[in-house]
């Protein structure tokens, strides 16, 4: 196609146009896979296609448009910043799914886009945040999140919107947009969060994880004992 495109071997090709025809290409391919795996589930697995634009670029997973949905816990990966989460849940609000996104630019400050924001998620942003900073060294390396801008939506995916006990899933958001990885997919984050310490609450009918969607679940470890009495 790029021959097509571009006869000229010594012409320049864009970036936006080289990276067009690479989406293009890893989506034909992705469909091609699929079918494999739809006809001998045996001998074929679950496949990922990604690329890298330039030596620093993001890695950029590619999903076919009829496989993917903003509002499905898919196989692939999500961009960078984005989390799927869980809330336990608390004395006013039920447990429920929820999709938290976060950008990083150049400034000093966490922003938060819904409008309005809950004073129960607004907390669980402010105890992202402190966390972020305060263990800055150990989760994220030599970038600085102080010199850093966050912006922080949070997507429901239920009837319950207050965005209750999110802190651990806001936090890995806000270390996933600044050092530009995602994290793996099917990954769904369960943990409340304050200044020292982290807890998941009790968990309690409503976490079903979607059926067979969400395959992983990432929780804190002193909170490990009580996924024996999770719901079924």
């Amino acid at each position: 196609m790029l021959k097509l495109l571009f006869p000229d071997p010594e012409a320049a090709i864009p970036d936006e146009e080289l990276e067009a025809a690479v989406r293009i290409a890893l989506e034909s391919r992705r469909r091609v896979k699929e079918q494999q795996k739809r006809g001998l589930k045996t001998e074929f697995r679950n496949t990922h296609f990604s690329y890298f634009m330039g030596v620093d670029g993001v890695e950029q997973f590619v999903s076919t448009p009829e496989l993917h949905s903003d509002e499905a816990i898919d196989a692939d990966p999500l961009p960078p910043g984005q989390v799927w989460a869980i809330s336990p849940g608390g004395p006013d609000a039920a447990p429920a799914l929820y999709r938290i996104e976060s950008t990083c630019g150049p400034g000093s400050s966490v922003k938060i886009l819904n409008a309005p924001v809950t004073p129960a998620f607004r907390e669980s942003v402010r105890y992202g945040e402190q966390n972020l900073y305060s263990q800055a060294r150990g989760l994220v390396g030599d970038r600085d999140p102080r010199n850093h801008e966050f912006s922080v939506q949070l997507r429901a995916m239920d009837s319950e919107r207050s965005g209750h006990g999110l802190g651990l899933p806001v936090l890995l958001a806000l270390c996933g947009s600044l050092i530009e990885r995602s994290t793996k997919g099917r990954l769904i984050v369960v943990g409340a969060l304050n200044l020292w310490w982290v807890s998941i609450g009790e968990l309690r009918t409503s976490m079903c994880c979607r059926g067979p969607a969400a395959r992983r679940t990432v929780s804190p470890c002193r909170a490990a004992g009580r996924w024996r009495s999770r719901p079924a």
